[in-house]
């Protein structure tokens, strides 16, 4: 069974997916009241762990935050949010992922907003958007997002983001390829 955008949400309600996406996105004034807004269209625990996170952040300054965003994902990023890289590393198959990728992206309207398509944000607005995203991508999503985590927890263990990390893997955990996957089928 594969699922995508899921269809069982009221009308008008984000996707998990697109919720938790927001917490990747680079920290603006008005970030954290929106995404306390979208948090509370949430259920299970995707809703705690996203709470937890904002719970955390709003303990800090808006420099503060930007400067947490900016160690934990830019930069020299405290664990990698590609998921491409976090699979197969610099490898071909990265690229002909990321190929796939971004076609799919662009023939369903989804933004990259200035990242590579491997990117767990906007991969998480792809998944939120389309009715079958790429068996590829959901091959290696939610081990990618396990790797990150473990990454993580290794580096910074009271780091805000390990909510969001776990946010994610609630979110994808239970997507699954409908057709048969090419690009993952070697790691």
């Amino acid at each position: 069974m594969m699922s995508g955008a899921a269809t069982s949400r009221p009308p008008g309600q984000p996707a998990p997916s697109a919720v938790v996406a927001m917490a990747y996105h680079y920290p603006t004034p008005t970030a954290l009241a929106e995404m306390s807004t979208a948090i509370s269209t949430l259920d299970g625990p995707a809703r705690r762990r996203m709470s937890r996170f904002v719970d955390e952040i709003a303990l800090l300054e808006l420099g503060e935050w930007e400067e947490l965003h900016t160690i934990t994902l830019d930069l020299s990023p405290l664990f990698v949010p590609y998921v491409g890289h976090v699979i197969w590393g610099e490898n071909y198959r990265r690229g002909e992922f990321m190929a796939a990728l971004k076609r799919d992206m662009e023939l369903n309207g989804v933004d990259l907003g200035g990242e590579l398509p491997d990117h767990i944000e906007p991969i998480l607005r792809y998944v939120a958007t389309v009715p079958e995203p790429l068996a590829d991508l959901l091959a290696v999503l939610a081990d990618a997002v396990r790797k990150m985590a473990s990454t993580l927890r290794t580096e910074s263990k009271d780091n805000p983001y390990r909510h969001v990390l776990a946010a994610t893997l609630d979110s994808v955990k239970d997507l699954t390829p409908a057709t048969p996957v090419s690009i993952g089928a070697e790691r």
